[in-house]
């Protein structure tokens, strides 16, 4: 039994989408424009741009054979075995930090309407996101679509509104709305390049997920043609989501004006005269972590499931049930999920920004792995890449560039006090993995 292609182009589409919108920039945007400014409308620009070369080379990857499941299998063959254990654990580990503080957001959000300790909605959600991914892979993608629907929606609502207020120079209690408020309180770089920098981590995790796509390879109907749609609509996405709506954003509401610890969404939606501004963002807001945590138990499901057919976990996690589902990748991956959600309460409040920033590392290195697995791609298989129909553009140049940019972010956040813990905590992490291997190795001689 294998996994079945049954994620259409819709589901594909706006799994993609949903990888580019997240709580990253519903809420986590707040804290970035406060240390960048107007600034920060270029930062999103310059690692969107990195991610969308980055998924152009894992395009060509997964379309190069289509027996690849996700990248931990292009890892293993051109790289190592080594780097396709490591890669896959720490895939899983980045999605059951992320899956947690998600769900534990859902608990959190559903507050503002429900007089409950915080655990039960969050483990009512789990468990309802546990019972629908169970049943088919197509529910799954049912559920991102809609999700990912109700984001674009907020973000369009509120690029339409502000377009409007700034036109007309709406007076608010920000003042006017005009798009001169972008330079006029400071300039771009109020902060100067420090605070430009710093903002970096921030906007990392904001596009935690856009290589969603690649988990979906192998469920995807049609992928030769789904799979390059969905990756070459990431730039319109990032102009759009992110450049537009922050532009939107910072010409109603300066950004010295802004509350850090507020979603800029409900701040701009209450200026504009939206008196239910709080209630709407916040239903979105819920449904978006809701989504990620959807997302996060698709992605370690199946990774387990990659990982126990490659014989880098338990075999058992290779099994599907009737439905063509990884139901024991699944169940496990759900538990863990919950029992961080458990500990994730009796964690100081800072627990949140130590997580964020580890996950961050850790798809910087999964991002690497791609781009190193593309190199040396292009290098043994000359003629496959000469007649890939989707040739990542400017290799391998590019690739060089881009890991010396993730250098360049590591080396920001060991310089950021807020950052710098995680960063020399994440390498025990590897460290441990690595040791695990090689165990593993011994074992089978």
């Amino acid at each position: 039994m294998e996994l079945k292609r049954e994620l259409k182009n819709r589901h594909v589409q706006l799994i993609a989408i949903g990888g580019t919108i997240g709580t990253g920039l519903f809420l986590g945007s707040g804290k970035a424009i406060a240390l960048a400014g107007p600034s920060i409308i270029l930062a999103y620009l310059i690692v969107g741009t990195a991610l969308f070369f980055v998924m152009r080379a894992l395009g060509e990857l997964l379309l190069s054979n289509t027996g690849y499941t996700s990248f931990t299998d292009f890892a293993t063959e051109y790289i190592g075995p080594w780097a396709g254990y490591v890669t896959g654990w720490t895939y899983w580990f980045c999605w059951i930090m992320t899956a947690m503080a998600d769900i534990i957001a859902v608990g959190i959000y559903a507050q503002y309407w429900f007089d409950v300790p915080q655990w039960v909605p969050a483990l009512v959600c789990l468990l309802i996101l546990l019972a629908l991914n169970l049943l088919t892979v197509k529910l799954f993608g049912e559920l991102e679509f809609w999700f990912s629907i109700i984001k674009v929606v907020t973000i369009v609502a509120l690029i339409v509104v502000g377009a409007f207020m700034i036109l007309t120079g709406v007076q608010t209690g920000a003042g006017q709305a005009s798009i001169s408020n972008l330079w006029t309180h400071g300039g771009l770089f109020p902060n100067g390049p420090v605070g430009f920098l710093l903002a970096f981590q921030m906007v990392v995790f904001a596009f935690v997920g856009v290589e969603l796509v690649g988990v979906t390879a192998a469920e995807t109907a049609d992928p030769q043609k789904n799979i390059p749609s969905a990756i070459n609509k990431i730039p319109v996405r990032i102009l759009l989501f992110y450049v537009g709506a922050l532009i939107v954003i910072l010409a109603i509401n300066p950004w010295n004006t802004m509350d850090a610890s507020s979603s800029p969404f409900v701040q701009v939606f209450a200026l504009a005269g939206i008196p239910i501004a709080a209630g709407i963002i916040n239903f979105v807001v819920l449904t978006s972590a809701a989504s990620a945590g959807n997302s996060g138990m698709f992605s370690t499901s199946r990774m387990l499931y990659n990982l126990g057919g490659n014989r880098q976990a338990s075999a058992k996690f290779a099994k599907l049930n009737k439905r063509s589902v990884p139901q024991n990748a699944l169940i496990v991956s759900t538990i863990v999920v919950s029992a961080g959600a458990l500990l994730s309460k009796l964690m100081p409040e800072d627990a949140f920004s130590l997580v964020t920033t580890v996950s961050a590392i850790c798809f910087i290195w999964v991002w690497s792995i791609i781009l190193i697995s593309h190199i040396i791609y292009k290098r043994k298989n000359r003629a496959l890449h000469e007649a890939s129909k989707f040739k990542a553009p400017f290799t391998p140049f590019i690739n060089y560039v881009l890991l010396a940019f993730f250098v360049f972010l590591l080396g920001v956040m060991l310089y950021a006090e807020a950052t710098r813990t995680a960063l020399l905590l994440t390498p025990v992490w590897f460290i441990l993995l690595l040791i695990l291997y090689r165990i593993r190795i011994k074992a089978r001689m």
